[in-house]
């Protein structure tokens, strides 16, 4: 357990276990997949994630996307760093889940829903090809009566980040907004990754409510466009577009806002206010690595978010923060899955390959 001062790090979103194995094009024909592709479960698709579990060797990992982020945090951070809430059902699937994540060092609060099952992605690789398979379920229950209930709510206070994944807005907004009003009320530090393009598309007015609150915003190089797309921007450009980001309303002023946009390969970008209201934009280049060294490119963007936020939840300048960020997600793309190598690797700036 952690120490009376809490947990540091707190991270909500959407939890999945991400049940990943190596299969072949039989066992895709059989449940009607394709080799690359990510499509939401049917009926159709519910024995698979068993199949995995029995007879493939089947690799479990504590996924969703702030999930990872919150086992990449830990993966840096010292031990009783991360808090984790999201919402999974009454099974053996929350019990591995949780029990992940206990592995990682990541503690939990899960609320448990009686009625749906715990949400679960299948992944089967086939050669350098991924076919991602989800079941959303219980992670679409989450209820902000969860989140104030006391012993939870004492730990939201303890906390000095919040880290906010972007699918949680097709979930509870109004958990989110109260995460980012105890931000802003506390000069705490809140953290919003876009997620995904649907989500500035889809769900651009909850997106639009909890922005004011952002600290730090993260999305990649398409939900930026797709951001701009929405507001009618008029622009495709990436340094512009962290610009705008960066310059939106903010509650706390306290803080000035930093707008982050990963490009892959090419220099990640990061806007900042200034006390002028301008936005000074710098790019950080990425150390590549060799193409035969990667495993899986799957979760690269939150275990970047999860580098990033551990140097912030430390401290660490910007800069300092940007290198263990691109350090972490080079590590994680030499695994398979969004996962890190064990024993742990120590970040120092001499080994950011």
């Amino acid at each position: 357990m952690a120490a009376a001062k809490g947990y540091p790090f707190l991270c909500l979103e959407n939890p999945l276990l991400d049940i990943q194995a190596v299969g072949d094009a039989a066992l895709l024909q059989k449940y009607g997949l394709k080799d690359n592709d990510a499509i939401l479960a049917e009926e159709k698709h519910m024995g698979l994630y068993e199949e995995l579990l029995q007879n493939h060797d089947a690799k479990l990992i504590a996924g969703g996307a702030a999930q990872n982020t919150a086992r990449g945090a830990q993966y840096i951070l010292p031990d009783n760093s991360v808090l984790y809430i999201g919402c999974v059902g009454r099974d053996k699937y929350a019990d591995i889940l949780k029990e992940t994540c206990t592995k990682a060092g990541v503690h939990t609060e899960y609320r448990v829903d009686d009625v749906q099952p715990t949400g679960k992605c299948g992944v089967i690789i086939t050669g350098h090809n991924r076919s991602m398979c989800t079941h959303l379920a219980a992670a679409n229950e989450y209820k902000i009566e969860h989140l104030k209930q006391p012993h939870i709510w004492s730990l939201v206070e303890k906390a000095q980040v919040y880290y906010i994944g972007g699918y949680h807005l097709t979930v509870c907004v109004p958990a989110i907004q109260a995460l980012g009003e105890e931000a802003a009320a506390k000069n705490k530090i809140f953290m919003l990754s876009l997620s995904a393009p649907f989500i500035p598309e889809f769900f651009k007015d909850q997106l639009d409510s909890v922005l004011p609150y952002t600290d730090y915003t993260f999305c990649n190089e398409t939900e930026a466009r797709a951001y701009s797309k929405s507001h009618e921007w008029g622009t495709e450009d990436v340094v512009e577009i962290a610009k705008k980001l960066a310059k939106l309303p903010k509650k706390n002023t306290n803080r000035p806002r930093v707008a982050i946009v990963t490009q892959g390969t090419l220099p990640t970008v990061a806007a900042t206010v200034k006390p002028n209201g301008e936005a000074e934009v710098k790019e950080f280049s990425v150390v590549e690595i060799p193409k035969d060294s990667i495993n899986d490119t799957n979760g690269a963007g939150d275990a970047f978010a999860g580098g990033f936020s551990a140097g912030i939840v430390q401290g660490k300048s910007l800069e300092e923060s940007m290198e263990l960020g691109q350090w972490l997600a080079s590590l994680s793309i030499q695994e398979l899955g969004p996962s890190f190598p064990f024993p742990k690797k120590t970040f120092t700036s001499s080994n950011r390959s």
